[in-house]
């Protein structure tokens, strides 16, 4: 796919910094636009997923704090998640600004990241329930580790995998009770979140081309840029 320049460099010409939330049920594509938002303005995905990996790889006292809770079953309380993500936006890569992905997960980490660091603009990926369940149900996955899809990118004989000829199969959560259950969560737990923002909201089509969807965000960031 070509670069879909539409906006001047940022950073360095207007010493302006990005600061962006991205926002997408399962399904919407919003992996591969963090991928494309983080190649074009030079700044990093940040997920609490992540963060919360290399903190306990690298041993350090909030990682420590953080694992005992995920070793136990419980969530990661919110005020060590905004240290986390505090320390984060603090290293040299998120000079020029930075892409928080998923998060905040609830009003209270929304207003905790509003006393860390303002943002530029939200965006959310919308697709349809319906749109959401069609393209995470039609995944099937090889124990060799190729994965397929029924309706875009099926194997060449029914249920069984190009690579190694294996039979394929439909991961648990795959399966489309799993699968709307996550949506609720989305809908119950995340909407809110963006509501908090107010104007700087933005939801863009998901239901489109990868080129055309990445295209409607830039689109949008310019509007939102007030240097322009």
């Amino acid at each position: 796919m070509k670069s879909l320049v539409i906006l001047d460099k940022i950073g360095e010409d207007n010493n302006k910094m990005v600061k962006i939330i991205l926002f997408g049920p399962q399904g919407s594509g919003k992996g591969t636009q963090a991928e494309l938002i983080e190649k074009e303005f030079g700044i990093p995905s940040v997920s609490t997923g992540n963060i919360f990996r290399d903190n306990m790889e690298r041993g350090t006292e909030l990682g420590k704090t953080a694992k005992d809770y995920i070793v136990k079953g419980h969530l990661v309380p919110d005020s060590i998640i905004l240290r986390i993500i505090e320390n984060r936006l603090k290293e040299k890569d998120t000079k020029n600004g930075f892409l928080l992905d998923g998060f905040p997960r609830n009003k209270v980490q929304a207003e905790g990241l509003a006393k860390i660091t303002d943002v530029d603009a939200v965006i959310e990926i919308d697709v349809s329930d319906k749109e959401s369940i069609k393209r995470i149900s039609g995944r099937r996955t090889c124990k060799c580790g190729a994965v397929y899809h029924v309706f875009y990118n099926p194997p060449r004989i029914l249920e069984i995998c190009d690579k190694c000829g294996s039979k394929l199969f439909q991961r648990e959560d795959d399966k489309e009770d799993a699968i709307r259950k996550r949506l609720e969560i989305y809908h119950s737990e995340t909407k809110p979140v963006i509501s908090f923002y107010g104007e700087k909201s933005i939801k863009i089509n998901g239901e489109q081309s990868i080129e055309k969807v990445f295209e409607n965000i830039l689109s949008e960031l310019k509007k939102r840029n007030p240097t322009k």
